[in-house]
């Protein structure tokens, strides 16, 4: 039976202000345990939240750029359940009246269609504590719990059921990182949580209308756990659906050493939460005037990047797709073109894509601090245009301005790199490379013109790798066609 899968994700963002959201303390990551804490959100009797007015600025922030309506007023609710990094015995979100609703998130899959994912609602909500196991504190009779995180400031964004993929899953989930960084409220870490997701999934036959029993697969911190997770989930759903065994609606963890999902707890409703308005906060209202406030102050958007990029520039939609993904990185190849010019814009995207990103990959850098400037790429890229250098020379000017810091045109006469265009000078070589391999020219004058890329590497190798390959190309076809 073919079947179809069925994919929504919930993504918490952790925002990057400087304290938590209803209280003074801290919200920087780390510390040592129970440093960023204060009687609010450790939920000592008698406190008070108090609502930091950043959150809600954030969250409009993000609710306007996905075309989200912002609800005029909103309140917060609790939602309640035990655990034991939760002191107040409830955790405080927004449930009936979310701050944002609707929207929508476009994603280009590698099939480079247009996908549109709706957003349900974004709403504010405080983090819960952390718990350190006894094993990581060398007591395995006890646990810890370190409440820095409780109160920290989070967004959750959940979307609709509209993925089909697992790999479509992972391209919303970067979308959304690459929208939050843009907009300057996460910054993204996966690593320290900053940015998570639950995912929803089930399967149903392909053409049926109904929905099949879905599973939730918790706390998501990395794109490549998040396919694989659902991509184990989706084989073991269609497993038991054909060996007629029940699926049913369960919160399952995701075990990344063996690449296998497993149950941590039957499934929880609204109503298990007994969710009702906080009476400690008052209904928050929303004046339009802030909400265009906030609309005039967003910078470009990344889709609107990637469509300039395809337009401005002629690239396309995989070079403007990659370079628009990060902001810092599209300002980048954006100052590079403004040096370079607008007719390099494809040849600097292809030192972008390639050797820029692959030193920083090497070297674990984040484009801000490339050893290879925008304005010294743009210059060698002018010097590959102008016949200064080829583009085989230029991977080792580029390597040696990465290493060294140096300019292009300094490296390209210190190492003497300039390359040969003088017509004489290449037919002198290309007369001797021809004398020295008589077989080979009989070869090739009997029909072997594959042998055209022997001649090429000869001529090549005699200047050094300094000959114009095009002039090299071009005299020896006159030679060896005489």
């Amino acid at each position: 039976m073919d079947f179809e899968t069925i994919i929504g994700l919930e993504v918490h963002a952790q925002l990057k202000t400087k304290t938590k959201i209803f209280c003074g303390s801290s919200a920087a990551f780390g510390g040592d345990p129970n440093a960023h804490t204060c009687t609010v959100d450790l939920g000592l009797p008698g406190v008070l939240p108090v609502l930091n007015r950043e959150v809600v600025e954030f969250a409009i922030r993000l609710g306007v750029a996905i075309g989200a309506r912002i609800a005029p007023m909103c309140r917060f609710a609790r939602k309640h359940y035990f655990y034991p990094d939760l002191p107040k015995g409830y955790q405080i979100s927004q449930y009936e009246e979310p701050l944002c609703e609707g929207g929508e998130v476009r994603i280009y899959p590698k099939n480079g269609e247009m996908r549109r994912v709706r957003i349900t609602r974004i709403h504010m909500e405080e983090d819960a504590g952390k718990l350190i196991h006894g094993e990581e504190m060398g007591d395995a009779a006890h646990s810890y719990v370190d409440l820095n995180r409780a109160g920290v400031p989070l967004l959750e964004i959940v979307g609709e059921p509209d993925l089909r993929s697992p790999e479509e899953a992972e391209t919303y989930l970067k979308k959304i990182h690459t929208l939050v960084r843009y907009l300057d409220i996460c910054d993204g870490n996966m690593q320290e949580g900053s940015l998570r997701c639950d995912a929803n999934i089930s399967i149903r036959p392909r053409g049926s209308e109904k929905l099949g029993e879905k599973v939730e697969i918790k706390n998501m911190n990395s794109f490549r756990n998040l396919r694989r997770a659902l991509e184990y989930e989706e084989e073991r759903q269609r497993i038991a659906y054909h060996g007629r065994e029940p699926i049913v609606q369960e919160t399952r963890l995701f075990d990344d050493s063996t690449g296998t999902t497993r149950q941590m707890r039957t499934k929880e409703y609204a109503h298990d939460y007994r969710y009702f308005p906080d009476p400690d906060l008052v209904s928050l209202e929303v004046g339009k005037e802030w909400i265009d406030e906030v609309r005039a102050a967003l910078p470009e958007l990344p889709d609107d990047k990637r469509d300039r990029f395809q337009s401005e520039y002629e690239l396309p939609l995989y070079d403007a797709e990659v370079l628009s993904a990060e902001r810092a990185l599209a300002d980048f190849f954006e100052s590079a073109v403004k040096e370079a010019g607008t007719g390099s814009a494809k040849q600097v995207s292809n030192w972008v894509m390639g050797d820029i990103l692959r030193v920083l990959n090497e070297r674990k850098l984040e484009i801000d601090q490339s050893p290879v400037s925008p304005g010294q790429l743009a210059r060698m890229v002018g010097l590959i245009e102008s016949d200064v250098i080829s583009g085989k020379i230029a991977k080792q000017v580029f390597d040696l301005m990465a290493e060294t810091g140096k300019d292009p045109e300094t490296i390209v006469e210190e190492e003497g790199l300039r390359q040969i265009t003088d017509t004489g000078a290449i037919e002198a070589s290309v007369e001797e490379v021809i004398a020295a391999n008589p077989g080979e020219v009989e070869g090739y004058r009997g029909g072997k013109t594959q042998l055209m890329g022997f001649f090429v590497g000869q001529v090549m190798k005699a200047t050094q790798g300094k000959a114009n390959p095009q002039a090299v190309q071009k005299i020896l076809r006159e030679k060896l066609d005489a």
